[in-house]
């Protein structure tokens, strides 16, 4: 008797499945899904590929720069890489919907260049330093802040040493 009770309340209610792939469905809010790449905000420190568990993110050096390579099948989304990316050139994003045929599982990518620079000094070649880690490292910017991030590390190592041997502040 009371799986009769049991088989008319769901038969009221009807399906308790999502309609999905014919239908809409919902998104749980804070799931991490698709990875987001902002290579303008990207420093170069590589420490996403480091903390990687899966080693979906690869780096490779080339003459555009820096090219980040995510590969999405082989991400696990833990959110590790979002997690310890400092300029937050990372982002996971809600969209879940990755499915794909078979022979496009090599295509199944995020890929951005990290562009190349030429110092304001030297005009050696260098990554450039990204505006989101200058505001974090220096609580904002002023004309000096600006100079010095475009220069390469040797040239921005001289001129503070400049400044400092005079007394002057940063």
């Amino acid at each position: 008797m009371k799986m009769l009770r049991v088989l008319l309340k769901n038969l009221q209610k009807g399906p308790a499945t999502d309609p999905f792939p014919f239908g809409d469905t919902f998104t749980p809010k804070g799931l991490r899904a698709r990875v987001r790449f902002d290579p303008a905000a990207c420093s170069g420190c590589r420490m996403c590929e480091h903390v990687c568990a899966a080693g979906a993110i690869r780096f490779t050096e080339s003459a555009k720069g820096l090219e980040f390579t995510l590969w999405h099948n082989s991400c696990t989304f833990c959110g590790m890489c979002e997690h310890y990316c400092v300029p937050q050139a990372i982002h996971l994003t809600e969209d879940w919907h990755l499915a794909h045929r078979q022979q496009d599982k090599y295509t199944m990518t995020e890929i951005g260049t990290v562009a190349m620079i030429e110092c304001c000094e030297c005009h050696k070649r260098m990554l450039p330093t990204s505006r989101q880690l200058t505001a974090i490292a220096y609580r904002g910017s002023n004309q000096m802040i600006e100079r010095m991030s475009q220069m390469c590390p040797d040239c921005r190592r001289q001129l503070s040493a400049k400044l400092l041997s005079k007394g002057a502040s940063l």
